[in-house]
């Protein structure tokens, strides 16, 4: 069956870095590929050249400020869905998500495009973070999510609901990859404490939802335990939470864990993740989402020990089900990391989380909206709107 031909705008806070910038960027590129129409919305950042280069059109606006007079640019978005003809708005962040949404609301129901959330954390349950429930279909990036929905939102239809995981290039994450002579030799030498030692690594960025407390507290297990033991956390600070990367950085000196170091931001995190024993995922408060990085490391063939309960102990589920522990029990945890270095297990290859299938179920999704009849709206939202024009709006090219 042909596609018919679509114009999709994607609207998010910013492209710097992490999951919803480069599943965005993901589905622009295929977009593109397939000949589609790709427009994305944000406050900028360092993967705008990427995302223009593979062949979408960026809207430069501040969507992404927590203020009400974001709220300027509704009219502006509205003139932009109008006037690009967009068939599908897929918003996936909750500031972005109002403007997008009040714009959409205000447009004629046969001129407007169709309306799709993606819900990629689990938000605090509020009026606020309703309007991630208001798409005539709401992603869910995993069950864990879809349960959020219902047990918080349980006006939200069950119809609406799709879940769609997500997923990387199998090509990018080989299993059995092992870095180069050349990349082990700079490695080392940057970090000589990590030779000839077992390396478990926890990744993800500087925020205290991915549990670098119950990291360090596990740490200091095994530095009595197991004193050979070196743990990397490696990830970059975010820049609205210094007073965080600050709290774990005394923590470490504090409690003398010099078994732990902090890399900082790595774009080589596949070389570092199949460099280490053992990956580490331990978000609880809130559970994570999804977890990509538990994805790519089992990808690779790396062993993962995380807590159940979350979206990442989705996927060890799947792929590795004996790398499961109790949500919280850092005792286990240890346990686990244990067992694991001392008699590694076999990773089974990941055939269910794959990049393709999250495109494929995505553009299938938008190919279902465009060709229905819209229905009608999901109920209004209480909230406060100012819809001046703005001073800095820039135009597509």
């Amino acid at each position: 069956m042909n596609e018919r031909r679509l114009t999709v705008v994607q609207v998010l806070p910013e492209l710097e870095s992490g999951g919803v910038e480069r599943g965005t960027l993901e589905v622009a590129g295929e977009l593109v590929r397939r000949g589609h129409r790709s427009i994305v919305v944000s406050g900028g950042g360092r993967l705008v050249e990427q995302l223009t280069a593979q062949g979408s059109h960026h809207v430069l606006w501040p969507v992404h400020r927590k203020s009400l007079l974001t709220l300027r640019y509704v009219r502006p978005m509205r003139r932009l869905l109008r006037d690009r003809r967009a068939d599908v708005l897929h918003v996936r962040s909750r500031v972005p998500a109002w403007v997008a949404y009040l714009a959409w609301r205000r447009m004629k129901p046969a001129q407007r495009p169709r309306l799709v959330t993606t819900c990629h954390g689990l938000y605090s349950v509020n009026r606020y973070s309703r309007v991630m429930t208001r798409g005539e279909r709401v992603i869910a990036i995993s069950q864990t999510v879809r349960r959020y929905i219902t047990e918080n939102y349980p006006a939200t239809d069950p119809q609406r609901i799709r879940l769609i995981y997500r997923g990387i290039d199998p090509a990018a994450f080989p299993h059995g990859y092992r870095p180069t002579p050349e990349w082990l030799d700079r490695w080392y030498s940057e970090y000589p404490q990590l030779r000839d030692r077992p390396v478990v690594t926890l990744p993800g960025r500087l925020t205290r939802y991915k549990g670098h407390h119950a990291f360090l507290t596990m740490m200091a297990r095994l530095k009595q335990r197991a004193p050979q033991v070196r743990g990397v956390i490696v990830g970059g600070e975010d820049k609205r939470r210094r007073a965080y990367a600050e709290e774990i950085r005394r923590r470490v000196f504090d409690e003398g864990l010099d078994n732990v170091l902090l890399t900082g931001h790595r774009s080589d995190v596949r070389e570092v993740y199949a460099a280490s024993d053992a990956i580490v995922s331990v978000s609880s408060n809130p559970p994570e989402a999804f977890g990509r990085t538990v994805l790519e490391a089992l990808s690779l063939g790396v062993p993962v020990v995380g807590f159940d309960g979350s979206g990442p102990g989705e996927v060890l589920g799947r792929i590795l089900p004996q790398g499961l522990v109790a949500a919280g029990d850092v005792d286990a945890l240890a346990d686990r990391v244990c067992e694991f270095l001392a008699n590694p297990p076999t990773v089974g290859r990941n055939t269910t989380f794959t990049l393709q299938a999250m495109l494929d179920q995505t553009l299938d999704l938008y190919q279902e909206l465009a060709s229905e009849r819209p229905g009608p709206a999901p109920a209004r939202p209480h909230f406060a709107t100012q819809t001046n024009r703005p001073h800095n709006e820039q135009a597509l090219s």
